[in-house]
């Protein structure tokens, strides 16, 4: 495969939506593989809807998913600059290209002329198009006025990567605007300008721009350029399949999910799976795999349903996999900001996180599932009364086995094997099933409800503390 230039081109207008995203993905992807290079280019036109902050967030995002790009903003490159803003120079050479060709005219119409215009077609019940109210003797264009392109209606016909052979007819091209009376392009003009100088082979998009496809083409034609490969990349869909993915359907910003422990790698993993499979059952992929086996014909051509359950349980792999091949100390240096807050020093929460890190689905559960590891827990006796395994049991009886669990732990070893001997010799010699025996201590050091094997959450909390926390439970009882 030729090496691909290819382009993320956002606009600053707030957060990252993780559809956003991966249209960075399939372009980064695409270029590595290719052993081309992606663009970062940021399409900042649309002042009106500016945020400030947002290009930095842009880029943090990117970062964080280990997606660098090749050329663009804090990197630089032969094609800068790389802010449409700070190009305004490039569009007016190209603009007047297209005035010289005749293809391009001064607007002079004014808002509430449109207007009426617009009213005039919906009364008629026809669409309403500029080219049919294109104004005669338009004055000679200069910066502080719309222009026009001229558009010269006929049938398109074009490929596009994903969608396959598209059709239209000339009933769709009108006199799009390309210059804005602020004297900044409009984004129909701006891309194809920027993708023609930067000499990218493909573009990769959200499937709204192929109704914008026909006006596109006109525009490479009069400007003598060949234009890209399109990929056009099928929407991401709420959970429910029947619409496009929103805010009002609980789609949080990237940021947001790396703020409540999600991995990178994770997320990585999950979008670039969300719409394409390399045809195997695969479902964990590192960067590299991704890269190797990531492949344009393999994106499928219908939307892909939004799924956070599955996110989160590829996170909870990917937690595992880092503790497993790398070690618990790699996956402890990215836990600084999840844990309840404690002085405890380093040591403790990694031998808590040892125990801890298998339950884990998202890092932020660390404040939930571990806080009885470092402040102690409230007793609650109604959690052992009312438990499902021991409601049966008579709350004498109750307070005895801890008795006898108190008298059996205060001679044992402080380690993981020898605490498990004798929490099974406290099984034969309580003749308790495990789930009740083994719950009532659980509950007596942690008032939790869950934890880590018990042996091992005794050995972390340590002899002093936990045969403490059985004492005060039976004195509560």
């Amino acid at each position: 495969m030729e090496k691909a230039i290819t382009r993320f081109a956002p606009s600053p207008t707030g957060y990252i939506h993780i559809g956003n995203v991966r249209s960075a993905i399939y372009p980064y992807l695409t270029a590595k593989q290719t052993g081309g290079k992606m663009i970062l280019r940021i399409e900042d036109t649309d002042q009106a809807r500016y945020v400030e902050g947002a290009t930095e967030l842009i880029e943090d995002t990117l970062k964080w998913l280990g997606l660098d790009w090749d050329e663009g903003p804090e990197v630089g490159g032969e094609h800068g600059p790389y802010f449409q803003t700070e190009r305004r120079d490039i569009y007016i050479a190209w603009a007047k290209k297209l005035i010289a060709a005749g293809r391009a005219y001064a607007d002079p119409t004014t808002p509430e002329q449109i207007d009426a215009y617009r009213r005039e077609c919906n009364e008629k019940k026809v669409p309403f198009l500029y080219r049919n109210f294109r104004p005669e003797n338009t004055p000679e264009w200069e910066p502080g006025m719309p222009l026009r392109f001229k558009a010269e209606p006929k049938e398109y016909s074009w490929h596009d990567e994903v969608m396959g052979d598209m059709h239209t007819g000339p009933e769709v091209l009108d006199d799009i605007i390309l210059i804005k009376k602020d004297g900044l392009p409009t984004y129909n003009f701006a891309h194809i300008v920027d993708d023609a100088e930067m000499g990218v082979t493909h573009i990769m998009r959200g499937v709204e721009y192929l109704s914008s496809m026909p006006n596109y083409l006109a525009i490479y034609e009069a400007l003598g350029i060949n234009h890209p490969k399109f990929v056009s990349l099928p929407h991401i869909l709420a959970p429910q399949g029947n619409k496009k993915l929103g805010k009002r359907d609980g789609a949080k910003s990237v940021v947001e999910y790396r703020d409540d422990g999600v991995l990178p790698e994770a997320m990585l993993n999950y979008l670039a799976c969300l719409g394409w499979n390399d045809g195997t059952e695969q479902e964990i992929y590192t960067k590299d795999e991704l890269i190797e086996r990531f492949s344009i014909d393999k994106i499928q051509n219908s939307g892909a349903r939004y799924d956070e359950v599955k996110l989160l349980w590829l996170n909870g792999q990917w937690i595992r996999r880092i503790a497993d091949e790398q070690g618990i100390d790699a996956l402890y240096t990215r836990t600084a900001d999840f844990w309840p807050e404690t002085d405890a020093t380093d040591d403790y929460k990694k031998r808590v996180l040892a125990i801890i890190y298998d339950r884990l689905k998202t890092l932020s559960d660390l404040k939930t599932m571990t806080t009885y590891f470092f402040a102690e827990p409230e007793i609650d006796t109604s959690m052992i009364l009312e438990n499902k395994f021991l409601k049966k049991i008579p709350a004498d009886e109750l307070k005895g086995l801890l008795e006898q669990t108190i008298a059996k732990l205060s001679d044992t070893d402080w380690n993981a094997d020898a605490l498990q001997d004798a929490l099974n010799e406290l099984l034969a010699a309580t003749g308790k099933k495990p789930a009740e025996l083994f719950s009532l201590i659980r509950l007596g050091v942690s008032f939790a409800p869950f934890s880590p094997a018990l042996n091992l959450t005794l050995e972390v909390l340590g002899k002093e503390i936990s045969i403490k926390r059985l004492e005060n439970v039976v004195a509560a009882l």
